[in-house]
């Protein structure tokens, strides 16, 4: 079999990147400051963010392979190639639940970001693999350099983006992600040859490059405008209204309260009545879907708030965020343990005995127990 001339269109290619950008961008803003919201919101934007990630991978892929150009005319497979945006979009998932459901690590980052890199490698020889007409022949030494670079430039981008959520480092995690999905293609389409072939495989219905045209570009379109809507959100300041307040005509509104002046009790739910508690008095306060647990030395109160409503309102009380699902009182602290990457506060309360501290709250933790 002879080995076809292969090359490549410049517009195409540089379309490519763009679209790999879009889809890190639009995925890694979707899940900014996503360890604050109640369990099923976050579950959704999860989802979402795997659609876009994942999806833009599949999308910078076959992208890409529009712009090859071939001597002779070749197909794709259309259940080959769904099933290659499935497992993109499975894998990115997968990290994703890791990155928000479980401390956060140098471990979890590592783990993440291998998973995602060898689930962009999958992707492309499972795309690849869905030419008809046409058969590519790998090297081993092509798809190694391909599994190598894709794990190593996918960890560097979910360590930039997830060291710390600040707007800085999900534009440079943006920049790796998708430098990494457009580097890991070229270099696995650089080991790879292609020999014209008489037989199909009659998996599933042919695609010609004309109907993957349209449903790329189409993808596309749906990604640059999931792309603009989170740059818009992106951009705005995280505390300016979009729209004017609309003014209130009570002579006395109810105003939110005042950030310089600490609130001194927490509202309780206890036999249909709302009931407070000095803050003083609370040892931790838990998660749970979108309400709290407040936690004194012998009872367990149930509180309306979220714990990111519960964060806000006690910023200038005693209390410490030690894990996305915790703040404490350090006054209640009886004793601290420290790991490697993380730590344990305990306590001597009936119903809570040990609350977990995040590698990213550890330093406040410890300085506010003088430890």
């Amino acid at each position: 079999m002879q080995v076809l001339d292969v090359s490549h269109s410049p517009i195409l290619v540089f379309a490519s990147l763009l679209v790999a950008l879009m889809a890190g961008f639009t995925g890694l803003s979707l899940t900014k400051g996503l360890s604050d919201r109640p369990v099923a919101q976050r579950k959704i934007l999860i989802v979402l963010a795997s659609i876009a990630l994942g999806g833009g991978i599949w999308s910078m892929h076959f992208v890409a392979m529009l712009g090859l150009q071939l001597p002779i005319q070749f197909y794709y497979d259309a259940a080959v190639t769904l099933t290659s945006a499935l497992v993109a979009i499975l894998v990115v998932g997968c990290a994703l639940l890791i990155l928000h459901f479980w401390d956060r690590t140098r471990s979890t980052l590592v783990l993440a970001g291998m998973i995602v890199g060898l689930g962009v490698v999958a992707m492309h020889y499972l795309g690849m693999s869905a030419m008809e007409l046409c058969q590519p022949l790998y090297t081993p030494a092509g798809i190694a350099l391909a599994v190598v670079s894709s794990c190593a430039l996918n960890i560097a981008a979910f360590a930039i983006a997830y060291g710390k959520r600040s707007q800085r480092n999900i534009i440079f995690g943006t920049l790796f992600f998708g430098f990494a999905v457009f580097a890991v293609h070229f270099v696995a389409m650089g080991g790879t040859d292609f020999v014209a072939i008489d037989v199909l495989s009659d998996v599933g219905p042919l695609i010609s490059n004309e109907v993957m045209a349209i449903g790329v570009v189409l993808s596309s379109f749906v990604l640059c405008g999931a792309f603009l809507l989170t740059g818009v959100t992106f951009l705005a300041p995280s505390d300016a209204p979009v729209d004017p307040p609309a003014p209130v005509p009570s002579p006395e509104p109810e105003q939110a309260p005042d950030a310089r002046h600490p609130v001194l009790q927490i509202p309780y739910e206890q036999e249909g009545r709302t009931l407070f508690i000095d803050t003083n008095a609370v040892a931790a306060i838990r998660a749970e879907g979108h309400y709290t647990y407040l936690y004194t030395a012998d009872e367990k109160l149930f509180c309306v708030w979220p714990i990111s409503e519960a964060a806000k309102r006690l910023a200038q009380g005693p209390f410490l965020r030690t894990h996305r699902s915790f703040l404490i009182n350090p006054a209640h602290v009886t004793g601290f343990e420290r790991f490697k990457d993380n730590g344990v506060c305990h306590f001597e309360t009936e119903h809570l005995t040990k609350v977990p501290v995040s590698r990213s709250q550890l330093k406040a933790v410890r300085t506010a127990l003088g430890v």
